[in-house]
């Protein structure tokens, strides 16, 4: 099935990386589940309100945490808008 396989290579990309927790690997099928709700579009435009609840992080210092660990290990691009009526930009490395 095509649209599990963005998961099914991160789950082989993260395997030996010890710096992936749980909470990372919740945000990523969060924003993938994001991607495919938008039509797979790339980069996807997320508010940080509409994706804590897909993933089941209730704090947003853990929500700008993982994003920018998931950015800074190479797993997405993160590009913060810091703007209320413009939402972030996620691009996905297909």
């Amino acid at each position: 099935m095509e649209t599990l396989k963005p998961l099914s290579d991160f789950f082989l990309a993260i395997e030996k990386d010890f710096r992936i927790s749980t909470t990372h690997i919740a945000l990523y099928a969060a924003l993938l589940q994001y991607r495919v709700d938008k039509g797979f579009t790339n980069p996807i435009q997320v508010y940080r309100h509409e994706i804590t609840p897909l993933a089941k992080i209730s704090s947003a210092f853990t929500y700008y945490r993982c994003i920018n660990e998931l950015s800074t290990y190479g797993y997405l691009k993160y590009e913060p808008s810091f703007k209320k009526t413009q939402g972030s930009k996620i691009y996905f490395y297909d």
